[in-house]
């Protein structure tokens, strides 16, 4: 048993170098922060699979959210196919494997959760909560770049953008203080509520707000690598489910970001990361 707890260790440690490796390469611009200048090199094209705003000055691809809304926005008569099928790749190849290793955003939230201090619990409140993010993938995403023709969700509520792009251009170039206005500081107070919320309640931006986390959750069932059951050793005791500090109600639903400490809850070891293709048989009961 020791080695087992040992191993499972090293699997969820590996998971926090990655994601810090993930962080970097995804900004690996360092000249950018001292010059308070963006990258506009040709990877810039390219989506990375994370939330990671194209306007931080480090930043070496594109935001997978914002490109979509920009798409939208220029194109509202043709579909975006390069966008969509990008998020597709993704999404069908990880779901939301993409939000527990390979999210900036989601990494910040999960350091913010470990300073000291009341945390929620996830409750029904939390669960009927995180269906705020569908709503949000909708209106601010979809519906505000088709019709008012301008990124929605970037515009007026990222945190992402705003602590990646607003903020290190803002203090690299003091001259753009004169031309903030309210936009910006409602911005900022609504970072600092969202990174507040973060100490006290687990990941909840992810949980609750993330339109790219809602748009992963589409493909989470069917994606082709993550968290996995083993249906003949599972026993249904839900050991897995009260260990999560996210909203699921199954191993790899909807809500799951594949983070794998599940993994070290479960008695009967049914639970593990792999290839989940034809043959596959997914948890249809709580697990």
């Amino acid at each position: 048993m020791s080695g087992r707890k040992g191993g499972v260790l090293r699997r969820i440690s590996l998971r926090r170098y990655t994601q810090l490796i993930v962080a970097v390469l995804y900004n690996c611009n360092f000249k950018g922060f001292a010059k308070g200048t963006l990258y506009t090199g040709d990877s810039k094209g390219i989506c990375v699979p994370g939330l990671n705003c194209y306007s931080c000055p480090g930043a070496v691809g594109a935001c997978p959210l914002g490109s979509l809304q920009s798409a939208l926005a220029s194109s509202r008569l043709k579909l975006p196919y390069y966008i969509l099928g990008t998020l597709l790749l993704f999404g069908i190849l990880c779901g939301r494997f993409i939000c527990g290793f390979l999210c900036p955003f989601g990494l910040i939230q999960e350091l913010l959760n470990k300073i000291p201090g009341p945390k929620l619990k996830k409750s029904r409140a939390t669960r009927i909560l995180s269906k705020t993010k569908y709503i949000i993938l909708l209106v601010f995403v979809i519906i505000v770049p088709l019709v008012k023709l301008y990124p929605g969700f970037c515009k007026y509520i990222c945190p992402a953008g705003t602590l990646q792009g607003g903020l290190p251009l803002v203090l690299a170039d003091e001259g753009l203080l004169d031309m903030l206005g309210f936009l910006f500081s409602w911005k900022v107070i609504l970072m600092v509520v969202i990174l507040a919320a973060c100490v006290f309640c687990y990941r909840s931006f992810c949980r609750f707000l993330c339109p790219l986390g809602a748009l992963y959750s589409f493909f989470n069932p069917v994606s082709f690598f993550g968290i996995k059951v083993d249906q003949s050793k599972c026993t249904h005791c839900n050991a897995c489910v009260n260990k999560c500090k996210m909203d699921v109600r199954t191993v790899c639903d909807a809500e799951c970001i594949q983070c794998g400490e599940c993994i070290k809850s479960c008695p009967e070891q049914a639970i593990s990361f792999g290839y989940k293709g034809p043959g596959y048989r997914r948890p249809s009961k709580r697990v």
